[in-house]
């Protein structure tokens, strides 16, 4: 069950995304005061494809994982979150609802702002709105390439971008462990668990990587390289 807090004021917070520095004393304040964070167990929903887009949530604590929904529960993993990163979604200011969903991977907390509140800053300070314009490109880039990878890619080298993106852009470490399951990693690639599971021991037997049950080891990092860029 979600716990709602309230720790800390905006302004003293260390975990804020970089483009609010951009808001006054007073803008701050106005956020602050529509604002409260909420604690997530592992597994709990923090926003529903398709639900009402009433808050942003910038993740304070532990990771998420963003996904689209598909039909007969064929999900398809966008990006795993951390701190301190903000989610909303492309529903602002269009029609005010999820277009994907995002669940807490670990135990997490996120920090929720009130979208008119949010909305109001945006018209109000210019270079918030610039800042924020910027945040949002940079989302859709990481979406442009996450669908090249998963379209003009054979299975192999979907595994090989999966398993590097998780070592490099979520881990940082070439050993890691994880709290994804065998389908997380197939929905992070596109594919079945079973097809998977199956190219992850062909790494595992041809020396690529190494694991036990979640806990990864990347061997030869150049090999999986270039079977992501060929594969």
């Amino acid at each position: 069950m979600a716990n709602f807090t309230k720790e800390t004021h905006c302004s003293c917070c260390n975990l804020k995304l970089n483009i609010f520095r951009f808001l006054t004393d007073d803008e701050m304040n106005e956020i602050n005061q529509g604002r409260y964070e909420v604690q997530f167990n592992k597994g709990e929903t923090i926003f529903k494809q398709g639900g009402p887009f009433t808050h942003v949530a910038c993740i304070t604590k532990g990771m998420a994982k963003v996904y689209l929904e598909g039909n007969k529960g064929k999900n398809v993993i966008l990006k795993i979150l951390k701190p301190t990163e903000l989610v909303g979604g492309p529903g602002f200011p269009v029609d005010y609802r999820h277009h994907f969903s995002i669940t807490a991977i670990t135990e997490a907390r996120a920090c929720f702002i009130d979208i008119h509140a949010f909305e109001q800053m945006v018209k109000a300070n210019q270079q918030f709105a610039m800042e924020f314009l910027k945040h949002l490109n940079k989302a859709t880039i990481n979406i442009y390439d996450k669908l090249q990878n998963l379209t003009q890619k054979q299975m192999h080298g979907r595994i090989a971008e999966t398993l590097l993106y998780l070592s490099k852009g979520v881990y940082s470490n070439m050993d890691f462990e994880t709290t994804l399951t065998r389908q997380d990693i197939a929905d992070l690639s596109a594919m079945t668990k079973e097809s998977a599971i199956r190219i992850l021991k062909e790494f595992k037997d041809d020396g690529i990587i190494d694991y036990t049950s979640n806990s990864f080891h990347i061997i030869k990092a150049d090999q999986l390289e270039v079977i992501s860029k060929t594969g």
